[in-house]
C-alpha cells in the first residue's frame, strides 16, 4: 500500500480474549493494519487464526477488544452504514423474493418508498438478476443466491463490504465464475472490499494485497503485495509461483525460495523432431 495520511480502515494494536471454560483464550494478538478507500485486502489463514473474527469486529459485531479500529479516523464503537457484510451462507429469508431480500439492506436508511425501490432495482441490475427480481430463494442456484446476499450488502452503499468467505460453499465452476463477477461489480461499484478466505488462490487473483494470519494467537505473518495485472490468469508462471509462495507461508516456519528451472540435456534427436 502506498504511504497514506489517512486510510480507510485502521487496526491499531487489536488483540482479543474469549472466556472459555474459565479462562482466556487469545484469539487475535497486535493486530497492525492499515486499508486504503478503494483497496482489496484478502486475509489468509488456517481455521482458528482469527480472521472471521476480525471481521466481526470491523462491522461492529464484537466491540470488546484491546487496541483499536477506525474507519474513515473514527473509533468503530458498534455497527455503521458505512459497512456491509456477506457471509459464506448467503442468509436469505425464504419468504421473501429477491426484491424483499435486498431491500432488507435498507431497513435503517432514510427513504422514501420510491427511493427505496429505486436503489433496490439499481442493485438488481448490477448484479445481474433483472429476471429474478419476484423469484424466490428456493428458485435460485447457488451463485444467483450469493449474488443477492451480495446485492444486500451493497444497497445501503457502504464505503467499506466485507466478505466472509462468501464462495467456499459453491462448487468450484460456480466459485470462479462469482469470482469475476465480484471483481466486475468492485470495479462498478468503487468500494474498499476485504476478503476473508482461506483458499490462496482466490486472494491471489482477487485482492491487491494478501495479509497472511498466523494462529494461536491470531497475527501477522506477512503481507503481500500483488502485482499482477488484471485480469489475472491463473495457468501463468507468475500466479503459481504467488500462490506457491503464499502457501509456503501458510504451511512452513522457513523463507520460501523458489526452485529453479530445471535444464533437460542430451535430448534424443527423436524427441526434438516430434
Amino acid at each position: 500500500m502506498n504511504a497514506l495520511t489517512h486510510p480507510i480502515v485502521s487496526f491499531n494494536h487489536v488483540g482479543k480474549l474469549f472466556e472459555v471454560d474459565g479462562g482466556s483464550l487469545e484469539a487475535i494478538r497486535e493486530f497492525n493494519l492499515q486499508i486504503a478507500e478503494g483497496e482489496f485486502v484478502a486475509i489468509v489463514g488456517s481455521s482458528g487464526c482469527g480472521k472471521s473474527t476480525l471481521l466481526r469486529l470491523l462491522i461492529g459485531l464484537d466491540t470488546d477488544f484491546r487496541g483499536e479500529i477506525q474507519v474513515d479516523g473514527k473509533a468503530v464503537t458498534g455497527i455503521g452504514s458505512e459497512r456491509g457484510i456477506v457471509f459464506q451462507e448467503h442468509r436469505l429469508f425464504p419468504w421473501l423474493t429477491v426484491e424483499e431480500n435486498i431491500g432488507l439492506g435498507l431497513v435503517n436508511e432514510p427513504l422514501s418508498n420510491e427511493q427505496r425501490q429505486r436503489r433496490v432495482h439499481d442493485f438488481i441490475d448490477l448484479v445481474g438478476l433483472k429476471d429474478f427480481t419476484r423469484a424466490y430463494p428456493h428458485q435460485l442456484s447457488g451463485g444467483m443466491a450469493q449474488r443477492v446476499a451480495i446485492a444486500r450488502g451493497l444497497v445501503a452503499s457502504p464505503r467499506i463490504l466485507l466478505l466472509d468467505e462468501p464462495f467456499g460453499a459453491l462448487d468450484a465452476l460456480t466459485r470462479q465464475q462469482m469470482q469475476d463477477e465480484l471483481l466486475a461489480i468492485r470495479e462498478r461499484a468503487h468500494i474498499t472490499t476485504v476478503l476473508v478466505t482461506h483458499d490462496v488462490e482466490e486472494a491471489i487473483f482477487l485482492a491487491d494485497r494478501v495479509v497472511v494470519m498466523e494462529p494461536r494467537p491470531g497475527r501477522i505473518k506477512r503481507v503481500v503485495d500483488i502485482d499482477l495485472p488484471h485480469p489475472r490468469q491463473r495457468s501463468s508462471f507468475d500466479f503459481h509461483q504467488l500462490r506457491e509462495e503464499l502457501l509456503h507461508e501458510l504451511t512452513s516456519d522457513g523463507h520460501y525460495v523458489a526452485p529453479q528451472p530445471e535444464q533437460i540435456r542430451d535430448l534424443h534427436p527423436a524427441f526434438i523432431a516430434c
